[in-house]
Formats: structure tokens, sequence, C-alpha cells
């Protein structure tokens, strides 16, 4: 465990604060995600995550390890089993927080706690992306370097519309300027 926090404990002494993170990560590697107050949600997140951890590294001494904190052999066999091999291409925040809102009793702000089990997309998939948008980028400069000889050519009919248009946007604020002074005589 990390060094024990200043301040009021979760349960009120530091072993009875190691039982209840005990339990909750047991619980949340049995059924993947849990419900609890956004305090609990964030002291668990440290103590699930090296867990996790030590699970991928897969050896005796890491098991005995994890042991010593979930009690339970058959959902330390899960973790070894499903959820390390799920995460062994992701390199940590292998937990997520939610939070939903307060509970109706006692108002207490709660969160979910669940592991992340969406595959994580690998660096080099990234790098592909990279290239493929910089050769579509320099695909789309090329005709764009022949593009003005065409437009030399054209160049009488865009000018035609290029002076339409500037007409019409000369007159719009002219009518505008038009429209607010005689809003200013009537006041």
């Amino acid at each position: 465990m990390p060094t024990p926090t200043k301040g009021p404990r979760l349960g009120g002494g530091p072993a009875h604060e190691r039982l209840i993170l005990a339990n909750l990560s047991t619980a949340l590697f049995e059924h993947g995600r849990i419900t609890t107050t956004e305090t609990k949600a964030k002291r668990l997140r440290p103590l699930a995550e090296r867990l996790i951890t030590f699970a991928k590294r897969g050896d005796l001494h890491a098991r005995r390890r994890v042991l010593t904190v979930v009690r339970d052999k058959s959902v330390v066999h899960t973790l070894f089993t499903e959820i390390a091999p799920a995460m062994a291409e992701r390199n940590g925040g292998y937990t997520r927080i939610t939070k939903v809102g307060n509970r109706k009793g006692d108002n207490a702000p709660m969160a979910v706690i669940e592991l992340v089990t969406e595959p994580v997309s690998p660096k080099q998939a990234v790098v592909k992306e990279a290239t493929k948008a910089t050769e579509k980028a320099s695909k789309k400069a090329a005709p764009a370097e022949e593009a003005p000889a065409v437009e030399a050519e054209e160049t009488p009919a865009a000018e035609a519309e290029a002076t339409e248009t500037a007409a019409a946007e000369t007159e719009a604020p002219a009518e505008a300027a038009a429209e607010e002074t005689e809003e200013k005589k009537e006041a």
C-alpha cells in the first residue's frame, strides 16, 4: 500500500481502511465495475492499478503479493487469467471513475469505478494515420500547383463572379446602415 494519508481514514483506523480497500478491490475484480463513494473510488484506484500491474507480471511472487490484499483465490485467478491478458497492451490507466450523482439517503457523492476494457490503439497506428494524412496533403498540393494555369484561362468568368459577389457584399452593409439611420430618426 502507499504511504498512509494524513487526516481522517475511511474506516476509522488504518487496519480498517486496508480491509475496506481490499474488499473493494475484490469486488471490482469480481464484477468489473462497482458503485461506491467518490472518496473510496479515488482511494481504490491506485491500489487496483498496482494489483493489475502485478497480475501482468504473472509470476509466482506477484501472485503471492496480490493474495496478501485480495484473499479470494478465485478472484485472484480471474485477475491473472482474464483481466491481466486483456490489459497487456495498456501501459496504465486500467480503471475509470465516473461520477453518478449523490446518494438518496445521506447525499454522499457517488461514483462508478470500472475496469477499462476498450482496446488500446497502439502508437504505430497513430503514426500510420499521420503518414497517410501527409501523403494526402502532398497529393492535394501537387494539383494546386497545376490549378493556377487552368484558372488563368477562366479568369474573365472568375473575375465577373468576384465582382458580382463584392458588389452584393457592399450593398448589404449600406442597406443595414440606412435602416439604422431610419430607426434613429423615428426614435
